[in-house]
């Protein structure tokens, strides 16, 4: 009988992470669940029976402590979910330096510092990395300049680790979600209810009118994605930008106006 896997995810008290969690605990996942609040990870820790560590993943000094007590715990890890992150608002003669370095820290940072610290472990146990990206890693939204930039710059990570590492058997890929139904993102729709008047399912609504899919993604689904990308029914992808976004960057822009005169 297979053991099972340990698995590190970053970000996992809420959102993305947090729903990693619960999908790879009813697989009898041995979870390691990272992140900066206690209360959330504790509460997601309660129902998936994961090991919590407290810490800021963009923080390479936390890492070796947490290294030292998987190893003590489980032995290796098999995979990384890293999915801590966080925003980069505005644009940049509105992004200040502090905004700018929190932007970087918050996407970029804890993504480099987790796989760079996991890696000796994963190359063990020839295991795999899943990076939380974003379309922004493929295209620009207005005013998100430390955002956009930071999450580009998680698909060159993503190629390096792939081809470094690929010949050591470990496989890295990025997971390139559109709207997320989660925490951040509610925050994000506020500016919209605030405009428009809408309610929470209505800026959802507003937000994907234009994806092909008319919705949202939940977290659950993107979720599914991270599984399915760190099992042996992945084994040989690597290096992959995986987008998961119902289809929003498949729409040709220039002719939306078309679109909006009626037709398909």
């Amino acid at each position: 009988m297979a053991m099972p896997k340990t698995v590190v995810i970053t970000g996992a008290g809420t959102g993305i992470g947090e729903a990693c969690a619960r999908r790879l605990a009813a697989e009898g996942a041995n979870l390691v669940l990272i992140g900066r609040r206690a209360e959330p990870l504790e509460r997601v820790a309660a129902e998936t029976g994961g090991l919590v560590l407290v810490g800021d993943a963009a923080d390479s000094a936390t890492w070796d402590r947490f290294i030292a007590t998987i190893r003590d715990r489980f032995g290796g890890i098999d995979a990384l979910l890293a999915c801590a992150g966080g925003h980069g608002l505005g644009c940049a003669t509105e992004t200040s330096d502090a905004g700018w370095q929190s932007a970087m820290r918050s996407n970029l940072d804890s993504a480099f510092y987790s796989a760079r610290a996991c890696l000796p472990l994963l190359i063990e146990r020839r295991g795999s990395v899943v990076l939380l990206g974003s379309i922004a890693s493929l295209a620009a939204g207005p005013e998100v300049c430390g955002y956009t930039t930071a999450k580009h710059a998680l698909l060159g990570l993503n190629r390096s680790l792939a081809r470094d590492y690929g010949p050591q058997g470990v496989r890295v890929n990025c997971v390139c979600p559109g709207w997320v139904r989660t925490p951040m993102a509610d925050e994000e729709m506020q500016p919209l209810m605030r405009h428009y008047g809408d309610d929470l399912d209505a800026a959802y609504a507003r937000v994907t009118a234009d994806v092909p899919l008319r919705r949202a993604a939940s977290a659950e689904e993107i979720a599914n994605v991270c599984r399915f990308l760190i099992s042996d029914e992945a084994s040989i992808i690597t290096g992959a930008a995986i987008v998961a976004d119902g289809g929003s960057t498949v729409v040709d822009v220039p002719t939306l106006a078309y679109t909006h005169m009626g037709g398909a």
